[in-house]
C-alpha cells in the first residue's frame, strides 16, 4: 500500500517517539527532528512509496545522528522480555481453546500491536488480548487459511517487531501440531525500530520451530521489498506453497508486488489507522486476516 495523507503524521508522530527513546539532549533531538522534517516523502512531494520506505530514511538519520547501527536494541530485548513472561498465559488460552489454530493466529495478530507507530505498546498487551480475544476473524478467510494449511509442506513466514514474535512462535508451534508443514522464519538483516533480527529471533526460540533467516536487505527498511532481498528469499518465495506475512510494514511493502507472486500469500495484521479500516471495511485495532492482495 503507498502512503495516504494519514501516514506523514502517523511516520512523524513515529520518529517522536523514538527520538525520546534515545534520551538526546534538546539541541540534539531539536535537530535531527529537523532533518527529518526535510524528507520529501513527509513533506507531501513524493506519493508512490510505501510507509517502510520513508521510515527507513528516518531510521538512517536516527542510527547516523547517535552513531549507533541499531540504537534500539534494549528496547527490543525489553520487549522480548516481558511477551515471554505472558507465554504460558498465551499457551494457555490456545490450549483450552475450542479452536486452537483459530486463537493461536488471532493472538499472533493482536501482538501486532507492538509497534512504535502505536504509542500505548506493550503496556497493555495482555489486557488488550483479553479484549479483543472474542472478536471473530473473517469466517471465510481463516476457511481459506486452513484450508491451505491442510495442503501445503512448505510455508514461508516473513515476522515482524520483537515482542510479537514471540505470539509468532506460539503460532508456528499449533500449526506443526496440526499439519507435518516446514516453516522458514524471515527476519531484518539491518536493524530498524523495533523490528526482529536473527538475534532476537534466536532469543526467544523461533528456532525450536522453524529454520530462520535473515532477508539479506541491504538497509534498515522496516518492510519486505522482494527485489532488494537475498537470492536465498526470492527462491524460497517460489518455491514455497504458501507464504504468511507478519504487520503492516509487510502488508504496506510486500503487497506492492503480491499481484506478481506465483506463490500464494497470506497476510495477517492489525488494523491500526484509518488507511487499514478504509481498505479491509474494518474497525480499528480489528486482527485481519486476508489471502491475497487487491491494490487500492
Amino acid at each position: 500500500m503507498l502512503i495516504k495523507p494519514d501516514c506523514i503524521p502517523c511516520i512523524l508522530t513515529m520518529s517522536i517517539s523514538a527520538i525520546r527513546k534515545l534520551s538526546l539532549d534538546d539541541m540534539t533531538a531539536r535537530g535531527l527532528f529537523s532533518d527529518i522534517l526535510k524528507i520529501p516523502g513527509l513533506r507531501g512531494l513524493e506519493w508512490n512509496q510505501a510507509s517502510p520506505d520513508i521510515i527507513e530514511i528516518v531510521m538512517k538519520k536516527i542510527s547516523a545522528a547517535v552513531n549507533d547501527p541499531d540504537p534500539f536494541h534494549n528496547e527490543k530485548i525489553d520487549l522480548n522480555n516481558r511477551v515471554l513472561k505472558i507465554y504460558p498465559f498465551l499457551k494457555k488460552l490456545v490450549e483450552e481453546s475450542s479452536d486452537p489454530l483459530n486463537t493461536a493466529a488471532k493472538i499472533s495478530i493482536l501482538g501486532n500491536s507492538i509497534d512504535f507507530m502505536m504509542p500505548e505498546g506493550i503496556a497493555t498487551i495482555k489486557d488488550f488480548i483479553i479484549k479483543k480475544l472474542d472478536t471473530s476473524l473473517s469466517k471465510d478467510e481463516f476457511t481459506t487459511f486452513q484450508n491451505q494449511l491442510s495442503k501445503i509442506k512448505h510455508l514461508l513466514y516473513f515476522g515482524d517487531n520483537c515482542g510479537e514474535i514471540v505470539f509468532d512462535k506460539l503460532f508456528i508451534k499449533t500449526i506443526k501440531n496440526q499439519y507435518d508443514i516446514e516453516v522458514v522464519y524471515v527476519v531484518r538483516s539491518v536493524p530498524t525500530m523495533n523490528d526482529a533480527t536473527l538475534k532476537e529471533a534466536m532469543d526467544v526460540g523461533i528456532d525450536q520451530v522453524a529454520t530462520i533467516i535473515e532477508n539479506g536487505i541491504d538497509g534498515p527498511l522496516p518492510g519486505t521489498v522482494l527485489k532488494r532481498c537475498s537470492s536465498r528469499v526470492k527462491k524460497l518465495v517460489d518455491q514455497s506453497d504458501l507464504i504468511i506475512s507478519k504487520g503492516g510494514g509487510n502488508f504496506d511493502s510486500l503487497g506492492e508486488e503480491a499481484n506478481n507472486l506465483k506463490t500464494k500469500i497470506t497476510f495477517m495484521l492489525l488494523s491500526k489507522c484509518r488507511p487499514y479500516n478504509k481498505y479491509f471495511n474494518t474497525n480499528l485495532y480489528q486482527p485481519i486476516i486476508a489471502n491475497g492482495f487487491s491494490r487500492p
